[in-house]
């Protein structure tokens, strides 16, 4: 397994969600949460959090419905990731399935008695929890990297 930091985000409407791995890539943290609707102001909080993680890469969840198949949701999500692969660099950004993500986050927090309302803001730092903690539990099972890299025309 790779060497390195990695950062993840949860791309929502209103939210964006962001979580942080530990150098040796095992355990994914949360680490705050962005405000989402202005996308412009969510990308540059979102470099600035590159430059202090210095991550070896930024895993982004790909929204697909259960059958695999992508929607508007994930055409905005991309679009997102090619704009930030653009801003960070050389980090690469990598796309990875985040299927259930938002719904295991909310589980688990409901579980350890987290009140919906007050918790919006920490289920989207969960469910990024969620696409990081599975991202490196793929690549620690097949030895690449997860997901697919965004590409990145200069």
């Amino acid at each position: 397994m790779r060497r390195g930091r990695r950062l993840a985000v949860d791309v929502g409407e209103a939210r964006i969600g962001v979580a942080s791995s530990d150098p040796d890539g095992l355990l994914a943290t949360p680490v705050e949460t962005v405000p989402g609707r202005d996308a412009p102001a969510a990308r540059r909080r979102l470099v600035q959090l590159v430059a202090e993680y210095e991550p070896l890469e930024v895993i982004v969840g790909l929204p697909r419905s259960l059958s695999g198949r992508e929607g508007p949701a994930a055409a905005k999500v991309r679009e997102f990731a090619t704009r930030l692969a653009k801003a960070v660099v050389p980090v690469p950004v990598r796309l990875v399935d985040e299927r259930m993500s938002t719904v295991t986050a909310a589980q688990g927090m409901r579980a350890s008695g987290v009140n919906a309302k007050k918790g919006r803001s920490r289920i989207d730092q969960a469910a990024a929890v969620v696409i990081l903690q599975s991202a490196l539990e793929a690549e620690r099972g097949s030895g690449q990297p997860p997901g697919q890299c965004v590409e990145v025309v200069v």
